[in-house]
């Protein structure tokens, strides 16, 4: 008896087929990781992208080009990608439902390339304008794809697997930001004269999984719940769980299905109406702006500085803040691994904790950096152990909430929720964020005034967007 028990704990925690490994590499690559990639990838070309608008606006109007409202012109370029995954947010649930989780993320890659040739097209063109519609389509392919791939991850899981495949969006989400920062390194397409083929690059995602996830099944708890075809929610399993495993997986979905008695899909304020969801869409809301709203942003918006305190050139700062992408890659899969064992509660209470701890040692390290020569390394290490907490808890579960406390009548909408409250708070730290900026030009007024704390007023240096 004890070795059949043995034997089942090890079967477990096997992996139950390669075509399960693949469909949900397939569903990442174009999900996302598009999101991380598009998120990195505009940073590296600011320079370049303010030369292009002045050179145009200069050619177009023969005058030059305004300093305000050439700032202006950026920040259109820069927000509203979020403004794009907004929308994207706001109708991913409603393709989920009519046309499936594969179709809608195949239909999804239709935007990513017109999105990627408007993008490439703007500087042979001309047009800053196409630049602003490219960065808004590319946003809603990042918000369909945020509000889909966790459905399907969540609904072709195993049981015993589901927490750590759900996992996968924010694997692939930190692997996409990682992958466009070393694509827009100098040696690769961060030079100018590549600035326009960078910001295309999104193509080669979406191309990569129009070719591969046809050959995947559909979620079975799609086929079986919402279009009532047993026949192949049965072949579908077979496919992910193998011949000898699917029926478990089965028996649960039927079990799922007699409970929702033909329930159909709901709508967001329908959910909100039902009381028996309340909880946990109060769960949903808080943990997603409690993603946004923790401070990661800022620790990124610090990081050039405080390497450049540090005593790292400006040349090699690139390729140090790759240590930052590097860490939350590391820590998704950690995550990955950790989260069916040790549970989603510990995780979370113990990186937001963590992220507490470390943003007061941060705190004070910017405020002495100067004191002491070692300083400026205990801020180093407070930054990396910020990010490795947030992608060890906040950053990697919080995505896979959704999918595990709802129903699958109520999941479309309560992704639909849940990525609407996150693309908002999103937004709302983009423009809440100059304001700070401008408190903290305050205090270099006032470090002129006290010529003794002007070492602990540091300079601002440029912002990287964050998920």
């Amino acid at each position: 008896m004890k070795v059949v028990t043995g034997h089942a704990a090890q079967e477990a925690h096997k992996f139950p087929s390669w075509t399960l490994f693949l469909a949900v590499c397939s569903v990442g690559i174009g999900g996302t990781f598009q999101y991380g990639y598009n998120v990195s990838i505009i940073n590296a070309p600011t320079q370049h992208i303010h030369k292009f608008l002045n050179e145009t606006w200069a050619s177009r109007y023969h005058m030059e080009l305004n300093p305000n409202l050439l700032t202006f012109l950026w920040s259109v370029i820069a927000s509203i990608f979020s403004l794009g995954g907004l929308c994207g947010a706001l109708i991913g649930g409603s393709m989920a439902i009519q046309l499936g989780r594969k179709g809608a993320l195949l239909m999804n890659n239709v935007i990513a390339i017109l999105a990627a040739i408007l993008m490439g097209i703007s500087f042979p063109t001309g047009l800053f304008e196409l630049l602003i519609v490219g960065r808004f389509l590319i946003g809603i392919n990042s918000g369909v794809g945020l509000c889909v791939q966790p459905l399907y991850l969540g609904e072709v899981a195993p049981k015993h697997l589901r927490g750590g495949m759900a996992m996968g969006s924010s694997i692939f989400l930190t692997g996409g930001i990682l992958t466009g920062q070393i694509i827009g390194l100098r040696e690769i397409l961060g030079a100018e004269a590549y600035w326009p083929l960078l910001l295309s690059s999104s193509c080669v995602p979406a191309f990569a999984q129009l070719l591969f996830l046809p050959w995947f099944p559909e979620s079975p708890r799609y086929l079986l719940i919402d279009r009532g075809d047993e026949l192949s929610c049965a072949k579908a399993l077979k496919r992910f769980h193998g011949s000898s495993q699917y029926q478990r997986e089965m028996e649960d979905i039927q079990r799922e299905c007699f409970a929702l008695d033909g329930e159909k899909p709901k709508k967001p304020w329908q959910l909100f109406a039902d009381r028996a969801v309340r909880w946990q869409l109060v769960t949903v809301v808080v943990m997603t702006m409690g993603q946004q709203l923790s401070g990661i942003n800022a620790i990124y918006f610090y990081a050039t500085y405080v390497f450049e305190q540090a005593g790292i050139s400006a040349e090699k700062i690139p390729y140090v803040t790759l240590g930052t992408g590097a860490c939350e890659c590391l820590t998704a899969l950690t995550c990955g691994l950790l989260i069916d064992r040790v549970g989603r509660r510990y995780l979370i209470l113990g990186g937001y904790l963590l992220m507490t701890l470390w943003s007061i040692v941060l705190t004070f390290s910017l405020t002495y950096q100067e004191l002491y020569s070692w300083v400026p390394y205990v801020s180093m290490m407070s930054i990396f152990a910020f990010i490795l907490s947030f992608g060890l808890g906040p950053g990697g579960i919080t995505n896979t909430l959704t999918a595990e406390i709802f129903v699958q009548s109520s999941r479309p909408a309560a992704c639909m929720i849940g990525g609407t409250v996150s693309w908002i708070s999103f937004f709302t730290i983009g423009m809440l964020f100059p304001f700070i900026v401008g408190f903290k030009s305050s205090a270099h007024f006032w470090a002129r005034k006290h010529p003794s704390l002007k070492s602990t007023s540091p300079k601002v240096p440029r912002s990287r967007k964050d998920r």
